[in-house]
């Protein structure tokens, strides 16, 4: 969960709001024989076709034409059949760590992609809208009723692994790029690295300015400190040096560019 404030903040506003939570309903299968003879791999493929028809090489999901795309493979039908299969798979029903994260992780972009749409496609998720996306609003995963803040921070956090932070998307403009492709256990090491180096490659990230001796980063490492610096390196500028391929000068200051919590649809306004 991507936060313009901290986590403490967050509960705290839901608790304001009542604590009142809502269940998000996925509408069932036309029948319910063939409902349940769609396997989890089954349901993969037809999120893998999802990615690939209405996600472009940016990231960013053509949330109208899925929602009106009926088609069973490829469309509104899959993805919602991909999210009832992500409802009923245990969280430890994997073979391995890698295969459990991957599926984490595909997990997470699904029901945040899904959100949207049973959220009525938003233009941003500033404000309290972030609090109703990401904390009020809770999916069945794994068999139990979870948030996307506490699938997150409960959860996928708890596996320390911090390049998470750069392929988990919750549909904003300044989340890490959604790809096309779902994560595998077999190449996800592959594929953090990939999405890491592609994250801090992109100077709305990453920028480094001389005149200023500072170095601006996405909010995203000020969001989640801790599981980057010093856990894993001494300083955020050397952790992101790893994925850079340049040598970041360590006595420059740090500053985040301000979140853009616009909703990463390709018919937004530009």
């Amino acid at each position: 969960m991507r936060s313009s404030f901290n986590l403490v903040a967050l509960g705290s506003a839901a608790l304001l709001m009542g604590g009142c939570t809502t269940m998000v309903q996925v509408p069932d299968e036309a029948t319910a024989v063939h409902a349940a003879a769609v396997t989890l791999t089954e349901a993969e493929a037809g999120y893998s076709r999802v990615l690939e028809q209405h996600v472009n090489a940016r990231g960013e999901v053509a949330f109208e034409a899925l929602r009106d795309d009926r088609s069973s493979l490829s469309g509104l039908p899959a993805l919602e059949r991909y999210v009832r299969a992500i409802g009923r798979t245990p969280l430890d029903a994997f073979a391995s760590n890698d295969a459990r994260l991957a599926h984490m992780i595909n997990a997470y972009n699904a029901l945040s992609m899904y959100n949207v749409i049973a959220s009525g496609i938003p233009e941003t998720h500033a404000g309290l809208a972030k609090v109703h996306f990401f904390v009020t609003r809770q999916f069945l995963i794994g068999g139990k009723p979870l948030s996307l803040y506490a699938f997150e921070n409960d959860i996928i956090r708890k596996l320390d692994e911090p390049r998470v932070h750069f392929a988990l998307n919750c549909s904003a403009v300044s989340c890490p790029a959604l790809p096309r492709k779902m994560f595998t256990a077999d190449r996800l090491n592959q594929q953090l690295d990939h999405e890491t180096r592609a994250f801090f490659s992109r100077p709305e990230n990453l920028r480094v300015d001389t005149a200023s001796r500072m170095i601006f980063f996405n909010e995203i490492l000020s969001f989640y400190t801790e599981d980057f610096a010093p856990r894993h390196a001494p300083t955020l500028i050397d952790y992101a040096a790893r994925y850079t391929g340049r040598d970041l000068p360590r006595d420059y200051s740090i500053a985040f560019n301000p979140y853009d919590w616009t909703i990463a649809n390709q018919a937004r306004k530009r």
